[in-house]
Protein backbone atom coordinates (compact mmCIF):
# COMPACT_ATOMS: atom_id res chain seq x y z
CA UNK A 1 0.00 0.00 0.00
CA UNK A 2 1.48 3.54 -0.84
CA UNK A 3 0.47 6.93 0.21
CA UNK A 4 1.21 10.22 -1.33
CA UNK A 5 2.57 13.38 0.07
CA UNK A 6 1.31 16.01 -1.56
CA UNK A 7 1.90 20.02 -1.09
CA UNK A 8 -0.66 21.45 1.50
CA UNK A 9 -2.74 24.41 1.18
CA UNK A 10 -0.56 27.26 1.60
CA UNK A 11 -2.68 30.04 2.26
CA UNK A 12 -4.76 33.06 0.93
CA UNK A 13 -3.37 33.96 -2.39
CA UNK A 14 -0.80 31.49 -2.50
CA UNK A 15 -0.46 29.30 -5.55
CA UNK A 16 3.03 27.73 -5.40
CA UNK A 17 5.99 26.77 -3.36
CA UNK A 18 9.67 26.21 -3.47
CA UNK A 19 11.16 22.82 -2.09
CA UNK A 20 13.62 23.84 0.09
CA UNK A 21 14.51 21.23 2.33
CA UNK A 22 14.46 17.40 2.39
CA UNK A 23 14.66 16.10 5.65
CA UNK A 24 14.47 12.29 4.72
CA UNK A 25 16.18 10.65 1.76
CA UNK A 26 14.42 7.42 -0.12
CA UNK A 27 14.71 4.02 2.00
CA UNK A 28 14.48 6.29 5.36
CA UNK A 29 11.92 5.10 7.84
CA UNK A 30 9.42 7.49 8.67
CA UNK A 31 6.59 8.07 11.65
CA UNK A 32 2.78 9.82 10.98
CA UNK A 33 3.41 13.49 11.09
CA UNK A 34 7.29 13.16 11.18
CA UNK A 35 8.31 16.02 9.73
CA UNK A 36 9.30 15.25 5.54
CA UNK A 37 10.52 18.71 3.90
CA UNK A 38 10.54 22.49 4.27
CA UNK A 39 8.46 24.38 1.57
CA UNK A 40 9.28 27.79 1.02
CA UNK A 41 6.62 30.26 -0.74
CA UNK A 42 6.70 34.10 -0.95
CA UNK A 43 5.08 34.12 2.63
CA UNK A 44 5.88 32.09 4.84
CA UNK A 45 8.07 28.81 4.96
CA UNK A 46 5.91 25.69 5.45
CA UNK A 47 7.26 21.88 7.26
CA UNK A 48 5.54 19.09 5.63
CA UNK A 49 4.19 16.07 7.43
CA UNK A 50 4.37 12.41 6.89
CA UNK A 51 0.68 11.55 6.10
CA UNK A 52 1.10 8.13 7.02
CA UNK A 53 3.90 5.50 8.75
CA UNK A 54 5.95 3.51 7.09
CA UNK A 55 9.00 3.99 4.35
CA UNK A 56 9.98 6.78 1.98
CA UNK A 57 9.30 4.97 -1.53
CA UNK A 58 10.90 7.74 -3.59
CA UNK A 59 11.00 11.95 -4.13
CA UNK A 60 8.91 13.32 -7.00
CA UNK A 61 9.98 16.92 -6.21
CA UNK A 62 13.71 17.17 -5.97
CA UNK A 63 15.24 20.75 -3.75
CA UNK A 64 15.04 23.60 -5.71
CA UNK A 65 11.44 22.64 -7.86
CA UNK A 66 8.57 24.88 -7.65
CA UNK A 67 5.22 23.10 -6.88
CA UNK A 68 1.85 23.37 -6.99
CA UNK A 69 -0.72 23.23 -4.84
CA UNK A 70 -1.81 19.70 -4.07
CA UNK A 71 1.14 18.30 -6.43
CA UNK A 72 3.05 14.98 -5.45
CA UNK A 73 6.18 15.54 -3.69
CA UNK A 74 6.73 11.68 -2.81
CA UNK A 75 5.48 8.92 -1.91
CA UNK A 76 5.08 6.43 1.12
CA UNK A 77 4.84 2.98 1.37
CA UNK A 78 3.81 1.03 4.20
CA UNK A 79 5.75 -2.36 4.23
CA UNK A 80 8.48 -0.56 2.10
CA UNK A 81 8.01 -2.71 -0.95
CA UNK A 82 9.74 -1.31 -4.27
CA UNK A 83 12.12 0.80 -2.42
CA UNK A 84 15.61 0.48 -3.95
CA UNK A 85 17.81 1.97 -1.09
CA UNK A 86 15.51 0.20 1.78
CA UNK A 87 18.37 -2.14 1.88
CA UNK A 88 21.40 -0.07 2.57
CA UNK A 89 19.03 1.76 4.73
CA UNK A 90 18.13 -1.39 6.83
CA UNK A 91 21.79 -2.09 7.33
CA UNK A 92 22.21 0.96 9.38
CA UNK A 93 22.41 0.91 13.50
CA UNK A 94 19.39 3.05 13.68
CA UNK A 95 17.00 0.96 11.82
CA UNK A 96 17.82 -2.36 13.37
CA UNK A 97 15.82 -1.40 17.05
CA UNK A 98 12.86 -0.37 14.72
CA UNK A 99 12.78 -3.71 12.55
CA UNK A 100 12.47 -6.11 15.61
CA UNK A 101 9.69 -4.20 16.97
CA UNK A 102 10.92 -4.42 20.44
CA UNK A 103 12.16 -0.37 20.36
CA UNK A 104 10.03 2.63 21.20
CA UNK A 105 10.91 5.86 20.24
CA UNK A 106 10.61 9.19 22.62
CA UNK A 107 9.44 11.93 20.62
CA UNK A 108 8.92 15.60 21.68
CA UNK A 109 5.21 16.01 22.41
CA UNK A 110 3.10 18.72 21.15
CA UNK A 111 4.29 22.40 22.01
CA UNK A 112 1.48 24.52 21.64
CA UNK A 113 0.71 26.90 18.59
CA UNK A 114 3.86 28.95 17.34
CA UNK A 115 6.30 27.10 19.18
CA UNK A 116 8.39 25.45 16.94
CA UNK A 117 11.27 24.21 19.08
CA UNK A 118 13.15 23.58 22.47
CA UNK A 119 15.50 22.47 24.58
CA UNK A 120 16.36 20.09 26.84
CA UNK A 121 16.84 21.15 30.13
CA UNK A 122 16.89 17.87 32.19
CA UNK A 123 16.92 14.09 31.77
CA UNK A 124 15.67 12.00 35.38
CA UNK A 125 16.79 8.76 33.79
CA UNK A 126 19.75 7.67 31.89
CA UNK A 127 20.98 5.22 29.30
CA UNK A 128 19.84 2.05 30.81
CA UNK A 129 17.11 2.85 33.59
CA UNK A 130 14.48 0.64 33.95
CA UNK A 131 11.41 3.21 33.07
CA UNK A 132 7.53 2.46 33.63
CA UNK A 133 5.00 3.96 31.24
CA UNK A 134 4.30 7.33 31.88
CA UNK A 135 6.93 7.83 34.21
CA UNK A 136 9.01 11.17 33.29
CA UNK A 137 11.87 10.85 31.42
CA UNK A 138 12.93 14.28 30.58
CA UNK A 139 12.00 18.31 30.79
CA UNK A 140 11.97 20.47 28.09
CA UNK A 141 11.85 24.57 28.37
CA UNK A 142 10.27 26.43 25.45
CA UNK A 143 9.66 30.15 25.34
CA UNK A 144 6.71 30.14 27.59
CA UNK A 145 6.48 26.86 29.15
CA UNK A 146 8.28 23.94 30.55
CA UNK A 147 7.20 20.57 29.05
CA UNK A 148 7.55 17.42 31.17
CA UNK A 149 8.13 14.31 28.87
CA UNK A 150 6.62 10.90 30.01
CA UNK A 151 7.76 7.14 28.76
CA UNK A 152 5.56 6.07 26.04
CA UNK A 153 5.95 2.77 27.47
CA UNK A 154 7.74 0.44 29.38
CA UNK A 155 11.06 -1.36 29.51
CA UNK A 156 14.64 0.39 29.47
CA UNK A 157 16.01 3.91 28.44
CA UNK A 158 18.21 2.50 25.55
CA UNK A 159 19.54 5.64 24.22
CA UNK A 160 19.46 9.13 24.62
CA UNK A 161 19.80 11.09 21.00
CA UNK A 162 19.16 14.34 22.47
CA UNK A 163 21.33 15.35 25.26
CA UNK A 164 20.49 18.32 28.14
CA UNK A 165 21.03 21.73 26.39
CA UNK A 166 20.41 20.79 22.81
CA UNK A 167 18.09 22.49 21.38
CA UNK A 168 15.49 20.55 19.08
CA UNK A 169 12.43 20.79 17.31
CA UNK A 170 8.44 19.45 17.53
CA UNK A 171 8.25 16.02 16.69
CA UNK A 172 12.12 15.36 17.14
CA UNK A 173 13.33 12.32 18.30
CA UNK A 174 14.71 12.22 22.18
CA UNK A 175 15.41 9.00 23.11
CA UNK A 176 14.47 4.91 22.48
CA UNK A 177 13.04 2.64 25.27
CA UNK A 178 14.00 -0.90 24.50
CA UNK A 179 11.34 -3.54 25.72
CA UNK A 180 13.93 -5.80 26.64
CA UNK A 181 16.97 -3.72 27.32
CA UNK A 182 18.85 -5.70 24.51
CA UNK A 183 19.75 -2.59 22.40
CA UNK A 184 21.29 -0.76 25.25
CA UNK A 185 24.69 -1.83 25.24
CA UNK A 186 25.01 -0.52 21.32
CA UNK A 187 24.00 2.57 22.58
CA UNK A 188 27.53 4.12 23.73
CA UNK A 189 28.69 3.09 20.42
CA UNK A 190 25.93 5.34 18.00
CA UNK A 191 26.17 8.31 20.14
CA UNK A 192 29.26 10.00 19.06
CA UNK A 193 27.89 9.49 15.03
CA UNK A 194 24.47 10.58 16.22
CA UNK A 195 26.28 13.91 17.49
CA UNK A 196 28.84 14.03 14.69
CA UNK A 197 25.88 13.93 11.91
CA UNK A 198 24.60 17.53 12.72
CA UNK A 199 27.68 19.03 12.64
CA UNK A 200 28.51 17.22 9.12
CA UNK A 201 25.28 18.25 7.51
CA UNK A 202 25.96 22.23 8.74
CA UNK A 203 29.22 22.52 6.77
CA UNK A 204 27.82 21.79 3.56
CA UNK A 205 24.07 22.88 3.95
CA UNK A 206 22.48 24.43 0.69
CA UNK A 207 20.20 27.18 1.27
CA UNK A 208 16.94 28.22 0.15
CA UNK A 209 17.11 28.82 -3.91
CA UNK A 210 15.11 32.13 -3.58
CA UNK A 211 17.43 32.94 -0.28
CA UNK A 212 20.29 32.45 -3.25
CA UNK A 213 18.21 34.00 -5.53
CA UNK A 214 17.72 37.68 -3.71
CA UNK A 215 21.20 37.67 -2.11
CA UNK A 216 22.34 37.71 -5.76
CA UNK A 217 20.21 40.76 -6.45
CA UNK A 218 21.26 42.42 -3.22
CA UNK A 219 24.77 41.54 -3.29
CA UNK A 220 24.76 39.92 -0.26
CA UNK A 221 27.49 36.95 0.83
CA UNK A 222 25.99 34.60 2.63
CA UNK A 223 28.63 35.34 5.28
CA UNK A 224 26.87 38.27 5.83
CA UNK A 225 23.19 36.80 6.25
CA UNK A 226 22.54 34.39 9.75
CA UNK A 227 20.31 31.72 8.57
CA UNK A 228 17.34 30.77 10.74
CA UNK A 229 16.42 27.69 8.94
CA UNK A 230 17.08 24.10 9.70
CA UNK A 231 21.16 23.70 10.06
CA UNK A 232 21.58 27.62 9.73
CA UNK A 233 19.98 26.83 6.20
CA UNK A 234 19.55 30.82 5.27
CA UNK A 235 15.80 31.66 3.87
CA UNK A 236 14.60 34.42 2.14
CA UNK A 237 13.00 35.85 5.39
CA UNK A 238 16.84 36.11 6.58
CA UNK A 239 17.87 38.15 3.26
CA UNK A 240 15.24 40.44 3.72
CA UNK A 241 16.07 40.99 7.64
CA UNK A 242 19.84 41.22 6.92
CA UNK A 243 19.06 43.85 4.03
CA UNK A 244 17.31 46.03 6.38
CA UNK A 245 20.04 45.66 9.32
CA UNK A 246 22.58 47.43 6.05
CA UNK A 247 19.59 50.09 5.72
CA UNK A 248 19.70 51.27 9.19
CA UNK A 249 20.82 54.22 10.83
CA UNK A 250 24.79 54.44 12.09
CA UNK A 251 23.04 55.11 15.16
CA UNK A 252 21.75 51.58 15.42
CA UNK A 253 25.10 49.87 13.99
CA UNK A 254 27.27 49.80 17.00
CA UNK A 255 24.04 48.76 19.33
CA UNK A 256 25.52 44.97 19.18
CA UNK A 257 29.04 45.40 19.58
CA UNK A 258 29.11 46.32 23.09
CA UNK A 259 31.69 44.37 24.66
CA UNK A 260 31.46 43.28 28.38
CA UNK A 261 33.69 45.41 30.25
CA UNK A 262 37.46 43.65 31.42
CA UNK A 263 37.14 42.08 34.64
CA UNK A 264 40.02 41.77 37.01
CA UNK A 265 41.22 38.07 37.15
CA UNK A 266 40.92 38.16 40.92
CA UNK A 267 36.78 39.10 40.51
CA UNK A 268 36.73 36.82 37.30
CA UNK A 269 37.33 33.69 39.84
CA UNK A 270 34.86 34.63 41.92
CA UNK A 271 32.36 35.12 39.08
CA UNK A 272 29.29 32.66 38.14
CA UNK A 273 28.53 32.22 34.53
CA UNK A 274 25.42 30.99 34.08
CA UNK A 275 23.50 30.75 30.47
CA UNK A 276 19.87 32.51 30.54
CA UNK A 277 16.71 30.19 30.27
CA UNK A 278 14.98 29.63 27.21
CA UNK A 279 12.23 31.81 29.36
CA UNK A 280 14.33 34.68 30.71
CA UNK A 281 15.40 35.22 27.30
CA UNK A 282 11.89 35.34 25.76
CA UNK A 283 11.12 37.59 28.74
CA UNK A 284 13.86 40.08 27.94
CA UNK A 285 13.03 40.35 24.14
CA UNK A 286 9.19 40.79 24.76
CA UNK A 287 9.62 43.39 27.54
CA UNK A 288 12.52 45.37 25.10
CA UNK A 289 10.43 44.82 22.27
CA UNK A 290 7.53 46.15 23.66
CA UNK A 291 9.12 49.41 25.04
CA UNK A 292 10.63 49.38 20.89
CA UNK A 293 7.07 49.54 19.75
CA UNK A 294 4.21 51.29 21.52
CA UNK A 295 4.12 54.84 23.16
CA UNK A 296 4.12 53.99 26.58
CA UNK A 297 3.15 56.21 29.32
CA UNK A 298 2.32 55.33 32.60
CA UNK A 299 -0.14 57.83 34.83
CA UNK A 300 -0.85 57.35 38.65
CA UNK A 301 -3.06 57.73 41.21
CA UNK A 302 -4.27 56.41 44.66
CA UNK A 303 -6.98 54.55 46.25
CA UNK A 304 -8.09 54.16 49.30
CA UNK A 305 -8.35 50.39 50.25
CA UNK A 306 -10.30 51.02 53.78
CA UNK A 307 -13.68 50.07 52.31
CA UNK A 308 -12.71 47.33 50.32
CA UNK A 309 -10.51 45.69 53.52
CA UNK A 310 -13.79 46.14 55.84
CA UNK A 311 -16.16 44.45 53.30
CA UNK A 312 -13.22 41.77 53.08
CA UNK A 313 -12.91 41.24 56.99
CA UNK A 314 -16.84 41.14 57.38
CA UNK A 315 -17.51 38.30 54.76
CA UNK A 316 -14.38 36.42 53.78
CA UNK A 317 -15.13 33.70 56.52
CA UNK A 318 -18.77 33.16 54.99
CA UNK A 319 -17.14 33.72 51.61
CA UNK A 320 -14.78 30.92 52.19
CA UNK A 321 -17.08 28.42 53.73
CA UNK A 322 -19.58 28.72 51.15
CA UNK A 323 -17.28 28.85 48.18
CA UNK A 324 -14.35 26.80 49.27
CA UNK A 325 -11.28 30.00 48.09
CA UNK A 326 -10.75 32.77 50.16
CA UNK A 327 -11.98 35.68 49.47
CA UNK A 328 -8.73 38.01 47.93
CA UNK A 329 -7.96 41.71 46.54
CA UNK A 330 -7.71 40.32 42.88
CA UNK A 331 -11.24 39.85 42.24
CA UNK A 332 -12.25 43.24 43.25
CA UNK A 333 -9.54 44.91 41.03
CA UNK A 334 -10.38 42.88 38.47
CA UNK A 335 -14.54 43.50 38.87
CA UNK A 336 -13.23 47.10 38.76
CA UNK A 337 -11.16 46.91 35.75
CA UNK A 338 -13.76 45.45 33.56
CA UNK A 339 -16.48 47.91 34.93
CA UNK A 340 -13.81 50.29 33.68
CA UNK A 341 -13.39 48.82 30.54
CA UNK A 342 -16.90 49.15 29.04
CA UNK A 343 -16.58 52.75 30.19
CA UNK A 344 -12.96 53.50 28.12
CA UNK A 345 -13.08 50.40 25.52
CA UNK A 346 -9.61 51.84 23.92
CA UNK A 347 -7.84 50.70 27.19
CA UNK A 348 -8.91 46.76 26.43
CA UNK A 349 -8.08 47.29 22.28
CA UNK A 350 -4.92 46.67 20.11
CA UNK A 351 -3.42 47.83 17.23
CA UNK A 352 -3.75 45.44 14.31
CA UNK A 353 -1.67 47.00 11.26
CA UNK A 354 -3.96 50.19 10.61
CA UNK A 355 -7.14 48.90 12.32
CA UNK A 356 -7.85 49.23 16.06
CA UNK A 357 -9.56 46.05 17.52
CA UNK A 358 -11.74 46.49 20.05
CA UNK A 359 -12.96 43.26 22.36
CA UNK A 360 -16.04 43.51 23.36
CA UNK A 361 -14.89 40.64 26.30
CA UNK A 362 -12.29 40.70 28.80
CA UNK A 363 -9.60 37.80 29.07
CA UNK A 364 -8.03 39.69 31.85
CA UNK A 365 -4.17 38.18 32.24
CA UNK A 366 -2.34 37.73 36.47
CA UNK A 367 1.01 38.40 36.40
CA UNK A 368 2.25 36.09 38.56
CA UNK A 369 6.01 35.54 39.91
CA UNK A 370 7.48 32.37 39.51
CA UNK A 371 11.00 30.24 40.55
CA UNK A 372 11.71 30.42 36.54
CA UNK A 373 10.63 34.21 35.74
CA UNK A 374 7.40 36.21 35.09
CA UNK A 375 4.16 34.37 33.35
CA UNK A 376 0.98 36.23 32.78
CA UNK A 377 -1.97 33.19 32.94
CA UNK A 378 -5.49 34.39 31.62
CA UNK A 379 -8.80 34.52 33.19
CA UNK A 380 -11.33 34.14 30.35
CA UNK A 381 -14.13 35.91 30.00
CA UNK A 382 -13.49 37.67 33.21
CA UNK A 383 -15.95 40.01 32.86
CA UNK A 384 -18.59 37.47 32.97
CA UNK A 385 -17.72 36.08 36.12
CA UNK A 386 -18.73 36.35 40.11
CA UNK A 387 -16.36 37.16 43.15
CA UNK A 388 -16.06 33.31 43.58
CA UNK A 389 -15.65 32.67 40.12
CA UNK A 390 -12.67 35.12 39.54
CA UNK A 391 -11.09 33.76 42.68
CA UNK A 392 -11.49 29.82 41.87
CA UNK A 393 -9.93 30.92 38.59
CA UNK A 394 -7.00 32.74 39.80
CA UNK A 395 -6.10 30.15 42.64
CA UNK A 396 -6.02 27.21 39.79
CA UNK A 397 -3.78 29.09 37.64
CA UNK A 398 -1.64 30.50 40.32
CA UNK A 399 -1.14 26.97 41.18
CA UNK A 400 0.02 25.68 37.66
CA UNK A 401 2.04 28.70 37.57
CA UNK A 402 4.03 27.99 40.70
CA UNK A 403 4.66 24.22 39.63
CA UNK A 404 5.40 25.25 36.68
CA UNK A 405 2.20 23.22 34.74
CA UNK A 406 0.70 26.45 32.49
CA UNK A 407 -0.21 25.19 29.41
CA UNK A 408 0.44 27.62 26.33
CA UNK A 409 -3.36 27.76 26.32
CA UNK A 410 -3.37 28.83 29.52
CA UNK A 411 -1.27 31.91 28.81
CA UNK A 412 -2.72 33.18 25.30
CA UNK A 413 -5.68 35.52 24.44
CA UNK A 414 -5.41 38.11 27.53
CA UNK A 415 -6.89 41.86 26.46
CA UNK A 416 -5.60 43.38 29.45
CA UNK A 417 -2.90 42.64 32.50
CA UNK A 418 -2.95 43.38 36.16
CA UNK A 419 0.56 43.28 37.94
CA UNK A 420 0.67 42.79 41.84
CA UNK A 421 3.99 44.25 42.74
CA UNK A 422 2.83 44.84 46.21
CA UNK A 423 2.85 41.49 47.55
CA UNK A 424 6.42 42.10 47.39
CA UNK A 425 6.59 45.28 49.00
CA UNK A 426 6.53 47.68 46.11
CA UNK A 427 5.44 51.29 47.16
CA UNK A 428 5.40 52.44 43.34
CA UNK A 429 6.69 51.18 39.79
CA UNK A 430 5.96 51.95 36.24
CA UNK A 431 4.51 48.25 34.93
CA UNK A 432 5.35 47.85 31.26
CA UNK A 433 2.87 46.79 28.73
CA UNK A 434 2.75 42.71 27.62
CA UNK A 435 1.96 42.80 24.05
CA UNK A 436 -0.44 43.42 21.89
CA UNK A 437 -2.51 44.88 24.74
CA UNK A 438 -2.63 48.25 25.22
CA UNK A 439 -3.08 48.77 29.11
CA UNK A 440 -1.92 47.32 32.05
CA UNK A 441 -2.51 48.14 35.66
CA UNK A 442 -0.46 47.97 38.86
CA UNK A 443 -1.26 47.58 42.17
CA UNK A 444 1.06 47.95 45.27
CA UNK A 445 1.52 47.73 48.59
CA UNK A 446 -0.97 49.18 50.90
CA UNK A 447 0.32 51.49 53.42
CA UNK A 448 -0.79 53.73 56.42
CA UNK A 449 -0.50 57.22 55.25
CA UNK A 450 -1.92 60.33 56.52
CA UNK A 451 -4.50 61.46 54.69
CA UNK A 452 -7.10 65.32 54.73
CA UNK A 453 -10.50 64.10 54.78
CA UNK A 454 -12.95 67.07 55.32
CA UNK A 455 -10.61 69.41 56.91
CA UNK A 456 -9.33 66.59 59.35
CA UNK A 457 -5.92 64.55 59.02
CA UNK A 458 -6.73 60.91 59.32
CA UNK A 459 -4.31 57.90 58.81
CA UNK A 460 -5.94 55.79 55.83
CA UNK A 461 -4.51 52.21 54.25
CA UNK A 462 -3.44 53.50 50.90
CA UNK A 463 -2.24 52.66 47.65
CA UNK A 464 -0.59 53.79 44.55
CA UNK A 465 -1.87 52.27 41.51
CA UNK A 466 -0.55 53.31 38.22
CA UNK A 467 -1.63 52.47 34.76
CA UNK A 468 0.97 52.01 31.51
CA UNK A 469 -1.05 52.25 27.95
CA UNK A 470 -0.32 52.47 24.18
CA UNK A 471 -0.31 56.45 23.84
CA UNK A 472 -0.76 55.58 20.22
CA UNK A 473 -4.64 54.12 20.49
CA UNK A 474 -5.21 55.70 24.30
CA UNK A 475 -5.18 59.37 24.85
CA UNK A 476 -4.74 60.90 27.78
CA UNK A 477 -8.48 61.75 28.85
CA UNK A 478 -8.76 57.98 28.73
CA UNK A 479 -6.17 56.95 30.77
CA UNK A 480 -7.06 59.31 33.43
CA UNK A 481 -11.10 58.49 32.99
CA UNK A 482 -10.04 54.13 33.40
CA UNK A 483 -7.74 55.25 36.70
CA UNK A 484 -10.89 56.97 38.21
CA UNK A 485 -13.22 54.65 37.59
CA UNK A 486 -10.98 52.42 39.25
CA UNK A 487 -10.18 54.43 41.83
CA UNK A 488 -14.08 54.98 42.69
CA UNK A 489 -15.45 51.06 42.26
CA UNK A 490 -12.62 50.18 45.22
CA UNK A 491 -13.76 53.03 47.60
CA UNK A 492 -17.21 52.27 47.20
CA UNK A 493 -17.76 48.70 46.42
CA UNK A 494 -21.42 48.99 46.00
CA UNK A 495 -20.90 50.57 43.23
CA UNK A 496 -19.80 46.97 41.09
CA UNK A 497 -22.77 45.90 42.20
CA UNK A 498 -25.18 48.42 40.96
CA UNK A 499 -22.99 48.49 38.10
CA UNK A 500 -22.28 52.07 38.38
Amino acid sequence: MTTEVRVPTLGESVTEATVATWFKKPGDTVAQDEMLCELETDKVTVEVPAPAAGVLADIVANEGDTVGVDALLANISADGAGVAPAPAAAATPAAAPAASGASTDVMVPTLGESVTEATVSVWFKKVGDTVAQDEMLCELETDKVSVEVPSPAAGVLAEITATEGSTVEASAKLGVISGSGAAVAAAPATAPAAVAAPAAAGKDIANAPSAEKAMAEAGLSAANVTGTGRDGRIMKDDVARAMASAAATPAAAPAPAAPRAPVAASDAAREERVKMTRLRQTIAKRLKDSQNTAAMLTTYNEVDMGEVMALRSQYKDQFEKKHGVRLGFMSFFTKACCHALKEVPEVNAEIDGTDIVYKNYVNMGVAAGTPTGLVVPVIRDADAMSFAEIEKAISAKGKLARDGKLSMADMQGGTFTLSNGGVYGSLMSSPILNPPQSGILGMHKIQDRPMAINGEVVIRPMMYLALSYDHRIVDGKGAVTFLVRVKEALEDPRRLLMDL
